[in-house]
């Protein structure tokens, strides 16, 4: 799952407005953010494998720091519990959703991941709904699109700024469909790289979007 992790911040943002939508963005791709360095230093490992499932060509057969269960809850807390000190007001709050933004990430890999969750040694978990685009995709939009109806319900838009919102949704549509139709990245280093300059752009983007919202 990529664009379907940015529904749970768009929701987070509606549950507590203060917290800025690109931090949100940051926070549930957190685990991937920091699974790209490890990949990039050598330490965790994936292949690049057309036709591994129809959902994704990425064999993530050892990630046992970024999405190993006690791993996310770490990387959870120690996420949330950043953006806290930063923050003046509803620290309590502030970290509980920050850190269960991040681990959101985890629980909807758990439903499209093939088995390539560690819980312990040897032990991994995953539903595996990549195995069936027809299931996974248009499940990774739903959770886009209804996280984007909270965000546009509750945070109340300058003029004309759900028309940014639903054309920022619209175009991180778009990307998933090309990522999942178009051509498999060449090489493990490349996807990590990828992956991070999506998220910085993604984030940059977000924060652009949110100024479209009435202040706090």
């Amino acid at each position: 799952m990529f664009i379907g992790h940015y529904g749970p911040a768009f929701g987070a943002k509606a549950a507590l407005k203060s917290i800025p939508l690109w931090v949100l963005f940051v926070a549930v791709q957190f685990l991937d953010v920091v699974w790209s360095i490890l990949v990039l230093l050598g330490i965790e490992k994936l292949n690049v494998t057309p036709g591994f499932t129809q959902g994704s060509a990425l064999d993530l057969y050892y990630m046992p720091y970024t999405h190993g269960l006690i791993g996310a809850i770490v990387l959870s807390a120690i996420f949330g519990g950043a953006v806290a000190l930063v923050t003046k007001t509803n620290r309590g709050l502030t970290f509980v959703i920050c850190a269960a933004a991040v681990f959101s990430h985890w629980l909807l890999d758990f439903v499209v991941h093939v088995p390539d969750l560690w819980i312990y040694d040897g032990v991994k978990v995953g539903f595996g709904l990549w195995r069936w685009m027809w299931i996974s995709l248009p499940l990774e939009l739903i959770v886009l699109f209804v996280g984007a109806w909270f965000y546009a319900r509750y945070v109340p838009a300058r003029n004309g700024g759900n028309r940014w919102l639903w054309l920022f949704v619209a175009v991180m549509a778009a990307v998933e469909l090309y990522g999942s139709f178009g051509p498999p990245p060449a090489s493990p280093m490349i996807e990590a790289e990828m992956a991070l300059a999506s998220y910085a752009v993604l984030a940059l983007l977000a924060g652009i979007v949110d100024l479209s919202r009435k202040p706090v």
